[in-house]
């Protein structure tokens, strides 16, 4: 990794609970993960987000609508919207998007669905795609037990398990130009 300019997390708890500056050491890291929030409420500090300026964004958002029981096409539009806002304010910044995290099964077919149409949207605005699905999800699709103890956030090894999946992929984005070509997507068949 380098030590260019800030990195900056966006998200819900998941994001919150992460200790990116000790996993990132070099990096100056920006936490912009708020507990509880949902889609709407990162497009409403998306300026905090902008104003610091980053030069990598990693959004992670999306799990909390469906608490809300929210639409897969509400999560969609506005993760559609925050991406867009990020590319037309920050030009040059890197984006990598992180797949909606699996939590209980019975939110499994409209995480799948959520995450189907992120990856096919990521690339139309420069944007890179994390896929954490099977790093983190049963067959079922449940978050793996052995990642979290009541389902939805991530113990000390639900984090290293995301961390060890991150790091290659934001390698990769600073590697890339900030508006060149996506990373290879995965077939998410």
């Amino acid at each position: 990794m380098s030590d260019a300019a800030p990195m900056a997390f966006v998200g819900d708890s998941l994001t919150q609970g992460g200790d990116w500056q000790t996993w990132l050491p070099g990096e100056t890291v920006y936490n912009f993960g708020v507990g509880g929030d949902a889609t709407d409420d990162v497009i409403a500090r998306l300026d905090d987000v902008i104003g610091a300026r980053p030069a990598v964004v990693a959004l992670l958002i999306g799990t909390n609508d469906l608490a809300w029981r929210r639409s897969v096409e509400h999560v969609v539009r506005n993760v559609e919207t925050i991406l867009v806002t990020l590319r037309r304010e920050l030009p040059e910044v890197r984006i990598l998007v992180q797949s909606v995290l699996p939590r209980g099964h019975e939110f499994a077919d409209q995480i799948r669905d959520i995450n189907r149409h992120l990856w096919q949207f990521a690339p139309t605005v420069y944007a890179h795609w994390l896929d954490l699905w099977p790093a983190l999800a049963l067959e079922d699709g449940e978050l793996n037990p052995a990642y979290s103890d009541d389902r939805l956030h991530l113990n000390a090894e639900g984090y290293r398990i995301w961390v060890d999946e991150l790091v290659p992929a934001l390698e990769r984005v600073r590697q890339l130009p900030p508006t060149s070509r996506a990373i290879t997507l995965p077939d998410l068949g």
